[in-house]
């Protein structure tokens, strides 16, 4: 329904405006296109206070908060880049945006003007509002709040409309800054980035839950990793790396379980043994947290995210020793949580570092593809990184001898034809290689401080979530 309004005076001193909560991340801003019929291009939020005073601009967004005071209006209207604080007086245009309620999608015309009170610096003025669809249902909770003042299942339950709040989709900033960095970090290594098969013909790792699917009269699996591909092409490309999503079956309904996540996996050859994928991971991450400090940088503010500093050498405790160090039974085969957040807690105090890797755990423990320890085959050319508590990413040294395999497959009571296609790269002559993966939610969370990993999910899948 289209709402226009006469041209008024605007007056030279400001009025009391909203409060609006903070922008959301900027974007880079498109190149403006070209006016149709003579018509202004549009100009995002984050652009307005770079006009001239007194120009003409046309946004578009959605109604974020609407407020009428005795003489004035107030219209706060969002779009990716953040939000425009638009002044009304006119009276038939104050009362026309009644009609208008939030997160309407509307067109203003107005009027640049640079004050202190306007988000960024300016604001619209003398505006004609223009609503570009019907006006819209209620959200359930109230967008324009600093914070959600909904609970976690009714976020989730709406999440393709709370997903809009500035704070909401902050984290998701982050999370997009993380793989462009990963991605410009691993390019910068001279890594190939590939697309593996999400359905295959066998599970990755032995012992994990994997979702059955019928594909085409006969069982298929969603992948679990992209783990066996990516040693695969490791014998083509030598580096390569993915960010897509894996499928875990894993009936855990815990807070930091997802049964659909997103992982950012690496692979390299001609290593000498986990501390050189150790290494590379030491700079993808480095170059994951500059992209955020550099593309999402008011989302760290807007968050209060304390960034990690990444240590020119990641600090290194065995396995073993870990285990000594927070006092837990030598034969224990992994840690707990509450191991990993007390060895977290030493690494600060000891290293100043908010990362840990532990390497060398119980062979028997690991994927069946993993690389013993030279002279002790008990123990594994493996890590887990521990981040703030938690661990991130699990990584190390594979096997790359046919030989080997045969006999690890035996071992772990496998048979050699579901993996007939990946043993043949291996026949084929494959060098030392090794590899890792990051959970990208998971990392999120760390860096948030979420208390569930949902929080900072678009749209979770876990034991009971199917939907939206």
């Amino acid at each position: 329904m289209p709402t226009t309004s006469t041209t008024s005076t605007a007056p030279t001193t400001s009025t009391a405006p909203i409060t609006p909560t903070a922008p959301i991340t900027p974007t880079t801003p498109a190149k403006p296109v070209a006016p149709a019929s003579g018509r202004l291009p549009r100009t995002l939020a984050a652009d307005l206070a770079s006009l001239p005073d007194g120009a003409r601009a046309l946004l578009r967004g959605w109604v974020h908060r609407r407020r009428t005071l005795a003489s004035v209006s107030f219209l706060v209207v969002r779009d990716r880049s953040g939000l425009t604080q638009v002044v009304v007086r006119d009276p038939a245009t104050a009362r026309e945006l009644l009609s208008l309620p939030e997160e309407t999608v509307v067109e203003v015309l107005g009027t640049v003007r640079h004050h202190p009170a306007g988000p960024g610096g300016a604001e619209l003025v003398d505006p004609t509002v223009t609503a570009l669809t019907e006006p819209a249902a209620a959200p359930p909770t109230e967008l324009w709040r600093p914070r959600l003042g909904a609970g976690l299942p009714t976020i989730l339950d709406h999440a393709a409309v709370t997903l809009r709040h500035p704070r909401h989709r902050a984290a998701w900033a982050l999370a997009s800054a993380s793989m462009r960095g990963f991605r410009e970090a691993l390019t910068g290594l001279d890594f190939t980035e590939v697309v593996t098969p999400k359905l295959v013909g066998a599970a990755t790792e032995s012992g994990a839950d994997v979702f059955t699917v019928d594909y085409f009269g006969r069982p298929a699996f969603l992948a679990q990793s992209p783990q066996l591909y990516k040693q695969m092409l490791v014998g083509v490309f030598e580096r390569v790396f993915e960010i897509g999503p894996v499928f875990r079956a894993e009936p855990h309904d815990t807070v930091r379980h997802l049964a659909q996540y997103t992982s950012l996996d690496a692979e390299l050859a001609f290593i000498r043994d986990h501390r050189d994928v150790l290494a590379v991971l030491r700079d993808a991450l480095a170059g994951m947290l500059e992209a955020i400090r550099t593309d999402a940088a008011e989302s760290v503010a807007l968050l209060e995210v304390r960034l990690p500093r990444v240590p020119s050498e990641l600090p290194v405790i065995s396995f073993r020793e870990a285990l000594a160090r927070v006092g837990a039974d030598p034969d224990e085969p992994d840690l707990r949580p509450a191991d990993e957040r007390a060895l977290s807690e030493w690494a600060s105090a000891a290293y100043g570092s908010d990362f840990l890797a532990v390497e060398g755990y119980p062979l028997a423990k690991r994927p069946f593809y993993t690389h013993p320890s030279p002279g002790d085959e008990r123990w594994s050319n493996s890590f887990d990184l521990l981040f703030r508590g938690l661990e991130l990413t699990t990584g190390g040294q594979r096997l790359h001898r046919p030989s080997d395999y045969e006999a690890a497959l035996a071992r772990t009571g496998q048979a050699v034809e579901p993996y007939a296609g990946y043993l043949e790269a291996f026949r084929s002559g494959m060098p030392p290689h090794g590899g890792f993966a990051i959970g990208l939610e998971r990392w999120v969370a760390r860096l948030v401080g979420a208390q569930n990993i949902r929080e900072v999910t678009l749209f979770p899948r876990d034991l009971h979530r199917l939907a939206p």
